[in-house]
C-alpha cells in the first residue's frame, strides 16, 4: 500500500519513513508516476487523466500505479506540488515592492499558462507539500518591503494570486471566438434591431470599448488594467516615504 499523502509529498525528505523492500523491484517510482501524470495533463488536459490511462502511458498495470498513489485525488495533489517545485522563481533584486509583486503575478500567469489544468485543482491539501511551501515562502518575500504583519502579508499574497487565477481563466483560448468574429458583421446589425433604444449605457460603453480593443473583449488589456488596480490597492498598505511617495 502507498504511504499517507503527507509522507508521499515529503517522500524525498530525510525524515520520511522508509518503505519496505519486499518483493520484486517496482518498474516505476512515485516520482515517475507523477511526472508522467503531469505530462499527460499538460498535453491532453485534466479530463483525460485517469489511473487506467496513466498506467497505459507508463506501460504498467493499473494496480501498479495504485502502489504509488492512493487515489486520483491524491495524485492531483502530488502533481500540483511537483510543478510548483519546478516553477522558476523570479529574482527580486533591489526592485521596489511594485516591481516585486508584478514579477510574482507575471510568473504565476506564465506558470498557469504552461499548466492550465492547475486552474481545475482546488484541493487545499496541496498547501502541505514542499514545492508549494517553497513557492509560498518565495512569494511572501516579494511583499517584504511593504512591512506588513504576517496575517496581512498572507492576505495580500492571496489577493494577488486570486487575481492572477481569474485572469488566467479569462486568457484561456475561447473555442467560439472565431465563430463570433465570422458572424459579427451580420449579427451586430440584427442585435441592434433587437435592442432598439433599450440599454443605452451598455450600448454606448460597449461600442467604445469594442472600438478601443477591436474586439468584444481583450484579455490582455484586462490583465494590465486589473494588475495596475491590484498594485494600487496594495499601495494603501505601503509605508510612506518622505514627500508622501511610496516605494514603487
Amino acid at each position: 500500500m502507498p504511504r499517507d499523502l503527507i509522507d508521499l509529498l515529503w517522500r524525498d525528505h530525510p525524515a520520511a519513513p522508509a518503505r519496505g523492500q519486499r518483493g520484486p523491484r517496482a518498474r516505476v517510482t512515485t516520482g515517475s508516476v507523477v511526472e508522467a501524470a503531469v505530462a499527460l495533463a499538460d498535453r491532453d488536459g485534466l479530463a483525460t487523466l485517469t489511473i487506467r490511462r496513466l498506467a497505459e502511458e507508463l506501460g504498467v498495470s493499473t494496480m501498479s500505479v495504485y502502489t504509488h498513489v492512493n487515489s486520483r485525488d491524491d495524485l492531483l495533489v502530488l502533481m500540483v506540488d511537483a510543478v510548483h517545485a519546478g516553477m522558476e522563481r523570479p529574482s527580486y533584486g533591489q526592485g521596489g515592492w511594485r516591481r516585486r509583486v508584478r514579477s510574482v503575478a507575471e510568473a504565476n500567469l506564465a506558470h498557469l499558462g504552461a499548466h492550465p489544468w492547475l486552474l481545475d485543482v482546488t484541493d487545499q491539501r496541496s498547501a502541505l507539500g514542499p514545492g508549494t511551501i517553497a513557492k509560498y515562502d518565495a512569494e511572501l518575500a516579494a511583499l517584504y518591503p511593504l512591512g506588513l504583519d504576517d496575517v496581512t502579508r498572507d492576505a495580500a499574497l492571496t489577493f494577488v494570486l486570486d487575481f492572477v487565477r481569474a485572469s488566467a481563466r479569462a486568457l484561456r483560448p475561447d473555442p467560439r471566438a472565431g465563430e463570433l468574429a465570422e458572424h459579427w458583421p451580420t449579427w451586430s446589425v440584427r442585435l441592434a434591431a433587437y435592442l432598439g433604444g433599450d440599454f443605452p449605457l451598455a450600448r454606448r460603453v460597449g461600442a467604445a470599448a469594442g472600438a478601443a480593443m477591436d474586439a468584444a473583449h481583450d484579455a490582455g488589456m484586462a490583465w494590465e488594467f486589473g494588475l495596475a488596480r491590484v498594485l494600487d490597492a496594495l499601495s494603501a498598505l505601503a509605508p510612506q516615504q518622505p514627500g508622501g511617495i511610496t516605494d514603487g
